[in-house]
């Protein structure tokens, strides 16, 4: 855990070092001002009214400077807060969007589709609720904690010169309290709010499993099974924040006490200074009042201590993925030949290897199909080319590619956006050409805002076939040499099919194209035809050769 916030905070000072600085200094700044503040207009009111007791005192006491003090310090503090409020949410900010990439390139390695498809709520919660509880520990811990402390060591300074060294005692009460406040809701938050973040998470997952799933729940009969486990997780949220509640509330006791305890000590203190005729009653007023703002840092503080368990939990979940290696790909920009060498490769739990000692070499610009039956591996080549998955030994060696499957991942967002995926650097004459290519030209223009149309989730406002045209022309604009197709017309009309298939095969020239099929229209594509069987390649045949065609011919036709 210490190594796992070690790291975050290094990440944060790389994130965004001088505005996390900023926003301590402000913080600082405030709270001497506004403890200032207090003391001096305590001071004022009360000097003030002494003095207008006696006409003499009154005519010659000087109301002038120590009100322009209050006015600076008031407008000081004012300023501060508002700068404060700025950087510190600021510097959060810019850390939880730096963090958030991070994270997600650390979390993007090979099996992430699998366990996106499994269970999305999980990792979502990683990346969006896991980083956005970060934010207490600078906030409501760093930021509060540093505060007491420069608090205290400037009032134990002040406070020594005006009083003696009875002056130290409220400054060392004010750590004292600080650190008591830290333990206790760290040990009682910590199982609390580590459980409360446990159930919250497990709320929100069973939740969008019961609506997500409620056909097939309700189809297996287990819509009741669902909703009670989904009913169970909210009970263990409910008890977490039971207890985090009355946590909370003890420690506000507390806070409360030691106040009281701090105000009492300072009068029984400026009641020995006022018999010794060192303090006079503005001085009190000045030093009971610094003393009331010397406990402001404790609430931020307080609320930080209640969340230290989610915190906590939060900072080993997302350092255990920061702390691995980031996933690399090993792409081979220089050459643009596909080879698979001596691949061994095993599914997760699968008992024996899927492919053991498989080779595959695929020269520049050839166009090759590869056909099997269900399971024979085609899939499993992909998920090697593109890094998805890793061999046990073995080298591949693959160019830059781009992956065109039967999935038209498309989003909430327009049309434009969705296709500046591929390249955010093309301009509309770029987008109007690839649109053409895709056929889909005609109906864009039609479609009020034209590029700039809005779509739904997963491109709602096209048709299913509209939609495979769209994800078409956005994988035209992938300049990369090699192209990997994955059943890409499967599910759809011919006539939608004959327009992929035909612009694919006019962008293609030049290019390397491994389709993985089981359709006849798209082997025709390939110049040549690969069959796997259980992880091994039982029939290699390319254009011209005799049974090329009467392997074409065992495939399903159109």
């Amino acid at each position: 855990m210490r190594g796992h916030l070690l790291r975050l905070f290094h990440l944060f000072r790389q994130a965004a070092g001088w505005k996390l600085g900023l926003g301590l200094a402000t913080a600082g700044i405030t709270a001497l001002a506004g403890a200032a503040l207090l003391g001096l207009s305590g001071w004022f009111i009360t000097a003030t009214g002494i003095a207008g007791l006696s006409a003499g005192t009154a005519l010659v006491f000087d109301v002038f400077r120590p009100g322009a003090g209050v006015r600076a310090l008031a407008l000081l503090r004012t300023g501060a807060r508002y700068g404060e409020r700025l950087a510190t949410h600021d510097a959060t900010l810019s850390v939880i969007a730096g963090l958030r990439v991070r994270l997600f390139q650390a979390l993007a390695r090979p099996g992430l589709g699998r366990t996106l498809v499994q269970r999305p709520g999980r990792l979502l919660f990683r990346i969006s609720g896991d980083l956005d509880t970060l934010d207490t520990l600078y906030l409501r811990l760093l930021i509060p904690a540093c505060v007491l402390v420069v608090l205290a060591l400037v009032s134990m300074v002040a406070l020594a010169l005006l009083t003696g060294w009875a002056g130290l005692l409220p400054g060392l009460f004010l750590l004292l309290v600080g650190l008591v406040m830290l333990m206790l809701g760290g040990r009682g938050g910590l199982v609390a709010g580590g459980k409360r973040a446990a159930a919250l998470e497990a709320l929100r997952l069973r939740l969008l499993d019961l609506v997500a799933g409620r056909v097939e729940w309700r189809l297996a009969g287990r819509q009741e099974q669902a909703a009670h486990l989904a009913l169970s997780a909210e009970e263990r949220l409910r008890r977490a924040d039971d207890r985090l509640n009355r946590l909370e509330s003890g420690l506000t006791l507390w806070q409360g006490l030691a106040a009281t305890a701090l105000l009492s000590g300072g009068v029984i203190l400026c009641a020995e200074l006022v018999e010794r005729g060192l303090f006079g009653g503005p001085a009190v007023a000045l030093f009971l009042l610094v003393l009331l703002g010397m406990m402001e840092p404790l609430g931020p503080l307080r609320r930080g201590a209640v969340e230290l368990g989610r915190s906590l939990r939060a900072v080993r979940r997302v350092g255990d993925a920061l702390s691995q290696p980031l996933p690399e790909q090993a792409l081979s920009p220089d050459t643009r030949d596909v080879a698979l060498s001596a691949i061994r490769f095993r599914h997760d739990g699968a008992p024996a290897p899927l492919f053991d000692g498989f080779d595959l070499s695929i020269p520049a610009g050839q166009h090759v199909a590869v056909i099997g039956d269900s399971g024979a591996g085609k899939s499993s080549l992909v998920a090697l080319l593109t890094g998805e998955a890793r061999p046990d030994t073995g080298s591949i060696t693959v160019p830059p590619w781009a992956l065109l499957g039967q999935d038209a991942a498309l989003f909430q967002d327009s049309v434009r956006a969705n296709l500046l995926l591929a390249d955010s650097d093309a301009d509309d004459v770029r987008l109007w050409a690839v649109m053409e290519q895709a056929g889909l030209e005609r109906v864009v223009r039609e479609m009020s805002g034209g590029l700039d149309a809005p779509l739904g989730e997963g491109g709602t406002g096209l048709s299913s076939g509209q939609r495979r045209r769209l994800a078409l022309a956005r994988f035209l604009l992938q300049d990369k040499p090699l192209w990997l197709l994955d059943e890409v017309t499967e599910g759809i009309d011919l006539s939608v099919a004959a327009t992929i298939l035909t612009n694919i095969k006019v962008s293609a020239a030049g290019r390397t194209i491994l389709l993985i099929t089981h359709l006849r229209r798209e082997a025709a594509l390939a110049d040549r035809i690969i069959r796997l069987s259980h992880g091994r390649v039982v029939m290699d045949l390319t254009r011209g050769d005799p049974a090329f065609d009467q392997a074409l011919s065992t495939l399903r036709p159109d």
